[in-house]
């Protein structure tokens, strides 16, 4: 379901209850509190003012959270090792953690969003060391999520991911990623060593794989497809032999090749680049702003 239809699904079962919400506040925060239900990616910083470079999600660039009667769970990418994390409505506390390091919860929905504090507590007397707020509020272009930490704010639009509309394709062929075939090498700051190895295109294919090994033994490895599809090229990858994820090539030039998937946390974008030397950069991280990761290689044996 689109974005747009659930809030008009929301908005009509608080519209057609009419009389009956009014006299029932709990009904009328229950569903209010509904749409923020389910799984949510992050699609861009709105946080005023900010540099290019420091543009990033404002908590985890993927969270979820199960909407209850009289609480939201918390359950994943909220910044806790602690999961399903109960959070009542009531502005009761929720602890958890050890007896000398722990983290209190407390929550309320007031003008038509559900915030939270966390108090991290330290120490044999529990004394708060630390609070973290962040607040979740539906708007039309998505949820919007404000976090205060000290004197820091920071501003982030969040969506379901049926929610992200995937790019167009560019239009090509498999041949066009030829610059990319043979085997690429190079070694990590932390001394590590990375491959990449690509076969040549066949079939509407070309096949990848990759390699990290530290200290003598594998650390990571993955698969990596590129594909035909509907009159562009589709990259796949498998870290660790995961289930797939693809990424829309949306740019092409015969040196550099950009696929982008902004329904996944990260990386969202993924760039190939050859340089005129003939060396081959890979960098990843958010469709805009940040600080991307990236990753030098030469051909093995120059």
């Amino acid at each position: 379901m689109h974005l747009q239809t659930r809030l008009a699904t929301v908005f009509a079962l608080l519209a057609t209850l009419g009389v009956a919400l009014a006299s029932s506040p709990l009904s009328t925060q229950v569903n209010g509190l509904r749409a923020l239900d389910g799984e949510w990616i992050y699609l861009e910083d709105r946080t005023p003012g900010r540099a290019l470079e420091q543009m990033g999600p404002p908590m985890s660039a993927k969270f979820s959270m199960l909407v209850e009667e009289d609480a939201v769970t918390l359950v994943r990418g909220h910044g806790s090792r602690h999961r399903n994390v109960r959070v009542a409505l009531d502005g009761s506390a929720s602890e958890v953690g050890e007896p000398e390091k722990s983290a209190r919860y407390s929550g309320a929905w007031k003008d038509g969003a559900f915030t939270y504090q966390v108090d991290f507590l330290r120490g044999p007397d529990k004394a708060p060391d630390g609070r973290i707020r962040r607040e979740f509020r539906i708007t039309a272009d998505g949820l919007l999520v404000r976090v205060v930490y000290g004197s820091s704010e920071s501003i982030g639009l969040y969506r379901h991911a049926e929610d992200i509309v995937m790019p167009t394709p560019t239009k090509s062929a498999i041949g066009d990623m030829s610059w990319l075939v043979g085997a690429w090498v190079g070694t990590k700051k932390s001394g590590a060593s990375i491959e990449e190895r690509w076969s040549p295109p066949l079939g509407g294919a070309m096949l990848g794989v990759s390699r990290t090994v530290s200290r003598g033994r594998m650390s990571s490895f993955e698969y990596l497809r590129i594909v035909e599809r509907d009159g562009g090229l589709i990259y796949i990858a498998q870290p660790g032999g995961n289930p797939p994820t693809e990424f829309v090539l949306t740019e092409l030039t015969t040196m550099r090749a950009v696929f982008d998937n902004p329904r996944h946390d990260y990386p969202k974008r993924i760039v190939y680049e050859l340089s005129a030397a003939g060396d081959l950069s890979a960098t990843i991280g958010f469709m805009k702003g940040g600080t991307p990761r990236s990753f030098g290689y030469k051909r093995e044996g120059n």
